[in-house]
């Protein structure tokens, strides 16, 4: 892949407002955009998170059904979760695949990085591809609020799925998902 673009940080002013919560922040700045605009924006600040696109050896690919609190509905995803203080983005994949789906990988190729939502969050979600997997006997135990099952799906059953307008689509698992086939050629 080709490196990213540098970036063209704003020039913090103040910080009106802060509100902590479990993961992330919520902050009010007051920033002079690089085309000299002065305004105030709200921000979440996000510790990063991976994400990976589980492909077992016959083709079939592990994803999740999982609630989510903020739709009140459950999403179609893939494993997914938020980067502990000071863990590099692969080993937090590695610890969800096996929290949430209830596998480990063998082998796991990096497809990027992306960011979900730009107006407002600086999260970074690192993607990657996990393969060679195998089921463990007794996975561990995963956060307490996670409301998920585990899925297995035929990659054109997956398409359909997404395609069909039936599913609510969760934008990280859909550009993994288009990042993993390129690389598997798809």
């Amino acid at each position: 892949m080709a490196p990213l673009p540098a970036p063209e940080p704003a020039r913090h002013l103040e910080t009106t407002a802060v509100l902590e919560a479990r993961k992330i922040r919520f902050e009010v700045n007051r920033v002079e955009l690089p085309m000299g605009v002065v305004g105030s924006f709200g921000l979440i600040r996000h510790p990063g998170a991976s994400l990976a696109v589980p492909v077992l050896d016959d083709g079939r690919v592990v994803l999740l059904r999982q609630y989510r609190f903020a739709v009140a509905t459950r999403l179609l995803e893939f494993p997914a979760g938020t980067l502990d203080d000071g863990e590099d983005p692969l080993s937090t994949m590695q610890r969800e695949l096996q929290e949430e789906a209830g596998y480990s990988a063998s082998r796991w190729d990096a497809l990027g990085a992306m960011l979900p939502c730009p107006g407002y969050s600086d999260e970074v979600i690192h993607l990657f591809l996990a393969r060679e997997l195998s089921p463990l006997a007794e996975p561990p135990a995963g956060d307490d609020d996670e409301d998920l099952e585990v899925l297995l799906m035929e990659p054109a059953e997956l398409d359909a799925a997404l395609a069909s307008g039936n599913e609510y689509l969760d934008g990280k698992s859909v550009t993994a998902w288009l990042r993993a086939k390129q690389l598997l050629g798809l």
